[in-house]
């Protein structure tokens, strides 16, 4: 299968491509189960909040250690044992009638089978697998692929939980996701002895790796600046929904306002991998969360309507995860392919500790005050803060003397 890959970038990047069309689209419906699930068991939207809280902590969490387990023994174990947890918590999921169940399937178990199923694998093995030409566009076109799954999944899921019910819906979703499997033999690594570059040392351990990663000033500010791209997607995929329902939206409306997301972030993402390779990506981030911070604060000022709606879903998606491909490319700038699934892994770390604080303050303000204004709010500011925090980033290979000398 290596020698397969390695001469078929095309191969690499379709199935690379699909992955992350599968994963990412049953995670990017979420949204739509809180209110049927809640209204079925008398939750709060805290309890669900919780659950999806929980479920991007722990896709951060884990994120780190897959991908150290990826870059030492390949690729392809990993994504299969991520699929099978996955699917598995989905499965479940259709099935808890407790707060108990419903964070230990949809939190723990999707939570960690995504962190080793995701695009962050599929992107590390993009950097590992694709010829130098050939990466910036990958990082692009894998993102732009779960987004494609984001504009493929929302309305697929409300289509199925009208016709079929929601937990008949997440049953299917499950079975969906084991087609990650034969995908993935066209992802196979060789681990750490393959992927050694001019920009790695020899021998480096991963604990080396992690100490000159943190102690690399720019990294620490890209992962920094990471955190609020978790924040907002995570908060707008979860509670949209229900905050355009009370708005008078209509779910059809909602679900066409994620699925436009989806849509034009395939455009955005592809028009970043593309860009990155040829502009400063730390000023590509600046520019991408200042966007959203002035995207936010029109749609939340302005009357909410099915057109506002629709046309916050086309700005956003243009800025959804078109910051993936410049932080991926940089960390592969930074410290090269052999460490990358595991360093861009605590990367997305930083990344999903937005997200579980997005998904989490959302429902708990919520309850509290009825009102989601105060996270809307959080997430303007925090857009701001990340362009500002993006451009003292270096963008220039680690200095290693050891290898000068």
């Amino acid at each position: 299968m290596r020698s397969v890959a390695a001469a078929s970038p095309v191969l690499i990047l379709v199935a690379g491509c699909l992955i992350a069309m599968l994963t990412f689209g049953p995670r990017a419906s979420s949204g739509f189960f809180l209110l049927p699930m809640s209204n079925t068991y008398g939750w709060g939207r805290d309890v669900f909040g919780l659950a999806l809280a929980l479920q991007n902590l722990l896709w951060g969490l884990g994120s780190p250690f897959a991908g150290a387990i990826a870059d030492r023994f390949g690729t392809v174990r990993v994504l299969c044992v991520g699929a099978l947890i996955y699917a598995s918590g989905i499965a479940l999921m259709s099935y808890a009638s407790t707060p108990g169940l419903l964070h230990l399937s949809a939190g723990v178990l999707v939570g960690f089978g995504l962190s080793a199923c995701s695009f962050n694998l599929v992107l590390a093995a993009f950097g590992k697998l694709l010829p130098d030409r050939w990466k910036s566009i990958g990082f692009g076109a894998g993102t732009a692929a779960g987004s494609f799954g984001q504009f493929l999944f929302p309305p697929l899921a409300t289509g199925l939980i009208a016709r079929v019910g929601w937990q008949e819906t997440l049953l299917v979703f499950a079975v969906v996701l084991l087609l990650v499997l034969p995908l993935s033999l066209a992802l196979a690594t060789r681990g750490d002895a393959g992927t050694r570059q001019a920009t790695s040392l020899p021998n480096q351990s991963i604990a080396g790796a992690l100490r000159e990663a943190f102690a690399h000033p720019s990294y620490v500010l890209l992962i920094l600046g990471f955190f609020t791209c978790g924040f907002q997607l995570a908060f707008v995929t979860v509670h949209m929904p229900a905050y355009l329902a009370d708005k008078g939206i209509t779910a059809d409306i909602g679900a066409a306002t994620l699925a436009l997301i989806g849509l034009f972030n395939m455009i955005g993402s592809l028009t970043a991998g593309a860009l990155a390779s040829r502009f400063s990506r730390k000023w590509m981030l600046a520019v991408i969360y200042a966007g959203r911070g002035v995207a936010i604060a029109v749609f939340i000022l302005m009357p909410i309507t099915p057109l506002s709606c629709l046309i916050f879903g086309a700005a956003l998606g243009l800025l959804w995860l078109s910051t993936v491909p410049p932080t991926s490319g940089l960390v592969l700038l930074m410290f090269g392919a052999r460490y990358m699934a595991m360093l861009y892994g605590f990367a997305f770390f930083s990344h999903q500790v937005g997200g579980f604080l997005g998904v989490w303050l959302g429902g708990i303000l919520y309850e509290g005050t009825g009102s989601y204004d105060i996270v809307w709010w959080l997430s303007v500011a925090l857009s701001f803060a990340s362009a500002a925090i993006n451009l003292p980033i270096r963008e220039s290979p680690v200095e290693r003397p050891a290898l000068a000398s």
